[in-house]
């Protein structure tokens, strides 16, 4: 499994490409650098997954019940945010308008690491994003991470 961490600046050209770092590259499973999936978030970013992690994903997500209206729902709408994107021979690819858009990306961007998957945030909305309270962001680790000891 790929295993991404950490935060870059990227940019992204007039023709809406973006390089992968190189560091977050290598990370790319072996065979699977040639493409990788962009997904719209629910938060307001995009969502980045290798081929072997978005197959994982795209498989939980196709294997609920098509039936119930509730699970299409959740099956149309992630589905048809998403878009397998080609890497070029630099690491680039193109991110479409309608992504760029709903992320708010323009020149500049940043891509964080998040272990299976990495996020490309407008570094103004990122900021925002994570301008919380630290006292919640600990009681959030507490509550997730805690060994229970002193609960």
């Amino acid at each position: 499994m790929a295993y991404f961490s950490g935060e870059y600046d990227c940019s992204v050209d007039a023709k809406g490409r973006m390089l992968i770092p190189s560091k977050v590259k290598s990370r790319l499973p072996e065979g699977y650098s040639q493409s990788i999936y962009v997904v719209k978030s629910t938060d307001p970013c995009l969502v980045i997954y290798s081929t072997p992690e978005w197959e994982k994903v795209a498989g939980k997500v196709t294997s609920l019940n098509e039936f119930d209206e509730n699970t299409a729902f959740i099956q149309r709408n992630f589905l048809r945010n998403s878009i397998e994107v080609e890497l070029d021979s630099l690491g680039r690819f193109l991110i479409p308008k309608k992504l760029l858009d709903y992320a708010g990306l323009g020149k500049d961007a940043i891509l964080v690491g998040l272990g299976n998957r990495l996020e490309l945030w407008e570094p103004t909305k990122y900021e925002q994003y994570l301008a919380n309270d630290p006292k919640e962001f600990a009681q959030l680790l507490k509550k997730h991470l805690g060994s229970g000891k002193d609960e």
